[in-house]
């Protein structure tokens, strides 16, 4: 799937549960940074074929994920956001088992067992329907927190802007009115 459409995924899942902005900024991290492997494309295609869906996606880049992000967090919700960003790792390595088109392996149990992986011999095109269906989905559903909770993505970077989006988007939706 698309690199959006993974940060859409963490952003809309964090904005389930009561967490900070940080944290939320955490699970859009969660679920997008597995394809930090697909830099490997700097490289060259050879080495993209070889190391996207290796380095990024299994378990052992999951936990240090989670394990990484939840050391930001403070007090006693760090085994709670822990299990909730390993959960979003892995919400990125099922969305690709169907959505990176058809015999796209993850390898799984790298490095511990190399020759274990995930082939999804039905997985739908990066181009398909389905992908772009979730990515509309994920972005009405960004909207729809723009407009009933007051927020984007962009909130804890830009809060300037993510204040504009979201009048924005209040406005267009009838949710508030603008003086005359």
């Amino acid at each position: 799937m698309h690199v959006p459409t993974h940060i859409m995924t963490g952003w809309c899942v964090g904005n389930l549960f009561p967490l900070t902005a940080r944290e939320r900024a955490a699970c859009m991290a969660a679920a997008s940074v597995p394809d930090l492997d697909g830099l490997s494309i700097v490289a060259g295609e050879s080495a993209y074929q070889t190391y996207h869906h290796l380095l990024g996606h299994n378990l052992l880049f999951a936990l240090v994920i989670a394990t990484t992000l939840a050391a930001f967090s403070r007090g006693r919700r760090i085994v709670g956001v822990f299990v909730l960003y390993l959960a979003l790792a892995h919400s990125h390595l099922v969305m690709d088992y169907f959505g990176s088109g058809p015999n796209w392996p993850i390898y799984y149990h790298w490095p511990f067992d190399p020759s274990f992986k995930f082939r999804n011999q039905n997985g739908w095109e990066f181009t398909s329907w389905q992908n772009t269906t979730t990515a509309a989905v994920l972005l009405l559903w960004t909207i729809a927190i723009a407009i009933f909770k007051r927020r984007t993505p962009v909130e804890l970077l830009t809060p300037g802007l993510d204040e504009q989006l979201v009048k924005s988007a209040r406005r267009l939706a009838g949710r508030d009115r603008q003086p005359s």
